[in-house]
């Protein structure tokens, strides 16, 4: 029987300083605001056919590692990073098929004004643009809004499950067919298409309609990454492609069997949102090689506890610099991202910072894949057979333009060899190409 095809994506980690201090990045600290990498990516993972680039994105310097930016400023940890709007713009520019997804909080923008931006993306695009929601996770970026604090963590998804409300009703405010440019009887749009929101709710409250005009793959694609019960819930009633992140096959199943199953409670065909885990394959010419580029990689990780830990922190809003490294760990409560910090702590009691650190996020997300080319494609499709997955996003510690080639030019001619991924696009929309198997 042959394999199932799936979907292929990239989460990028930010719109600028990529793999600081890694291998291979020639220049990056200081040619990175000039986006040549981002654009260079672009082209390749359009040319190997990816559904999607995800631009992850913060909007604050990090201070939750001994109280201080320092550590975040010293290494580039998340900083500087570009706004994703104008990074996912000029991406659109160079390329023709593959969506674009940048990363926008539901706390930093008015409704309104994120649906004007979304829709003039995807029309600037001709249909291309999707919009990772997030509801935000740090105090320090809720202040640079003017807020206090970020709200409860539930709350935040409370208030997000109205945002989307009103910005599908934006969105829907123009009628298909609304633009019939008659130059004959001299109308451009035809009125009776077009219509107010009025919306007055707990959170939220706008007019409408859009004067940005209709996308024109009808609403953006949207994609989120709903860890949490309370994620995994809004992510089921809302989300075209969710990024998943869960630790082995079996938690892998597990989610995507959970998540599907939220999607049937809100009268949705899960079939239509696609879910795609992490994954950062090391590829070698040889087994060999890639088990020493493995090595390579935890060697790295080993050194780097400080910086790991204060990108951990960054996430969780947990300053783990105050812990000792070496004492059992004691219960952690985050109003962060609390699926990461649950997959951090485990489930073993008494385990150090250091020993927790030795088995997290090193070469491994969702599956470790390691080795050839062709054995990692093999891999991959053991492991979507296993989980009944829909792809991957693949997530590297070192973006650079080496990487890509390798994912270009050797992982994935393997895969289409294989008919386990497109070799060419079908639609001209990123909707329907995510849609087509």
């Amino acid at each position: 029987m042959p394999a199932r095809p799936f979907h292929l994506g990239w989460f990028l980690q930010g719109s600028s300083v990529q793999a600081w201090g890694e291998p291979w990045t020639g220049h990056i600290g200081t040619t990175w605001m000039v986006p040549d990498l981002f654009l260079d990516m672009a082209r390749s993972l359009e040319r190997a056919c990816f559904d999607y680039i995800l631009l992850e994105d913060s909007s604050y310097v990090g201070e939750s590692y001994n109280g201080s930016t320092e550590i975040y400023l010293s290494h580039g940890i998340a900083v500087p990073r570009q706004d994703p709007s104008v990074m996912a713009a000029l991406m659109t520019a160079v390329t023709s098929r593959i969506g674009i997804v940048p990363t926008f909080g539901t706390y930093a923008y008015p409704p309104y004004l994120l649906a004007r931006l979304v829709a003039t993306l995807d029309q600037v695009s001709q249909g291309r643009i999707g919009w990772n929601v997030v509801t935000g996770s740090s105090d320090f970026a809720a202040m640079n809004f003017g807020m206090k604090g970020m709200p409860e963590h539930d709350r935040r998804y409370d208030m997000a499950d109205e945002y989307m409300q009103v910005a599908r009703a934006l969105w829907a405010s123009w009628e298909p067919g609304a633009i019939i440019a008659d130059r004959d009887r001299g109308i451009l749009v035809d009125h009776t298409k077009v219509h107010a929101v009025n919306h007055e709710g707990r959170f939220f409250k706008t007019r409408g309609p859009l004067n940005s005009g209709p996308c024109p793959q009808g609403q953006p694609v949207i994609a989120q990454a709903g860890g949490s019960p309370r994620g995994r819930r809004f992510a089921a009633q809302h989300a075209d492609t969710i990024v998943a992140h869960t630790k082995g096959i079996a938690a892998a199943k597990a989610y995507r069997d959970d998540v599907r199953q939220r999607m049937v409670a809100y009268g949705r065909n899960p079939d239509t949102c696609k879910v795609l885990f992490l994954a950062a394959p090391i590829i070698g010419q040889t087994e060999t090689e890639a088990q020493d580029r493995r090595q390579m990689r935890l060697e790295r990780a080993r050194q780097q506890i400080p910086q790991r830990l204060a990108h951990l922190g960054k996430i969780t809003n947990i300053d783990f610099g105050k812990l000792d490294l070496d004492q059992p760990l004691a219960e952690l409560t985050t109003n962060g991202h609390q699926q990461t910090l649950e997959q951090f702590r485990g489930s073993l009691p008494d385990k150090t910072l250091r020993t927790l650190l030795e088995s997290y996020n090193t070469t491994a997300l969702t599956v470790e894949l390691v080795g050839t080319p062709d054995s990692v494609a093999g891999q991959m499709a053991e492991a979507m057979e296993a989980t009944g997955g829909d792809g991957f996003l693949f997530s590297l510690p070192n973006v650079s333009r080496r990487a890509l080639a390798e994912i270009e030019d050797g992982l994935v001619p393997a895969l289409q060899s294989r008919g386990l991924v497109r070799a060419a696009y079908t639609h001209q929309y990123f909707r329907d190409n995510l849609l087509e198997f």
